[in-house]
């Protein structure tokens, strides 16, 4: 983007290298000045993405530190806890680990949100996987939305966008914070996320979705 903008800046300057009218050269610099401003605003929508994302990683690394704190203290006083047990047996059973998603997507295709909110949350927070994980971050940041819980929302979409970047759910995951920006009436930070999806995604169906919102809001 910054190599277009050079690019058609180099062109307007190369004009005013010739004779031209007065009336002229303050249309071509206020063109440079345009295609300035854009430039300025894209760098600014990309810093915002980027602090949001050290954010919400500082808070996570914050919170884990609280609750690693905590868990330690409760398995001081009931070692022997249900809970650590079955998250113990869950990440040693490979089989445990395939049924609990299964069922989750059986859930989450029967409509019955809470089952299914609860067996993705029970995944990623007992099992590791390349696939299964970042999509379970999906579907529960997809099912908070429907429950109108935007910022729990948000933070799964979040976790999928920083702990996965590669996977093929991030572009629509970013999609999805800007219908979050846009629920909560945030049109500047809806649109910047749009903008950032049809830059950065631009083959993907994401891309295609935001533009029209775009186009909507205009």
């Amino acid at each position: 983007m910054k190599l277009h903008f050079s690019l058609l800046s180099s062109i307007l300057l190369g004009f005013l290298s010739f004779p031209i009218l007065a009336e002229d050269k303050e249309i071509v610099q206020a063109d440079i000045l345009f295609l300035k401003m854009q430039e300025l605003e894209i760098e600014i929508a990309d810093l915002r993405n980027k602090v949001e994302s050290q954010e919400y990683l500082i808070e996570k690394l914050i919170k884990e530190s609280a609750g690693s704190q905590n868990d330690a203290d409760n398995e001081k006083s009931d070692p022997l806890s249900t809970n650590s047990l079955i998250r113990f047996k869950g990440i040693e059973d490979v089989k445990s680990k395939e049924d609990v998603f299964s069922s989750a997507t059986k859930a989450l295709e029967a409509q019955n949100f809470e089952r299914a909110f609860t067996l993705f949350k029970y995944f990623v927070e007992s099992f590791k996987d390349d696939e299964k994980t970042p999509l379970s971050y999906f579907w529960l940041g997809e099912i908070s939305i429907i429950n109108d819980n935007l910022d729990v929302s948000k933070d799964y979409f979040m976790e999928l966008i920083s702990s996965f970047p590669e996977h093929y759910r991030v572009p629509l995951a970013h999609k999805k914070i800007g219908d979050i920006y846009l629920k909560n009436n945030d049109l500047d930070m809806a649109k910047d996320r749009y903008r950032f999806v049809v830059r950065e995604y631009p083959n993907n169906t994401a891309s295609s979705l935001a533009l029209q919102l775009l186009k909507n809001m205009e």
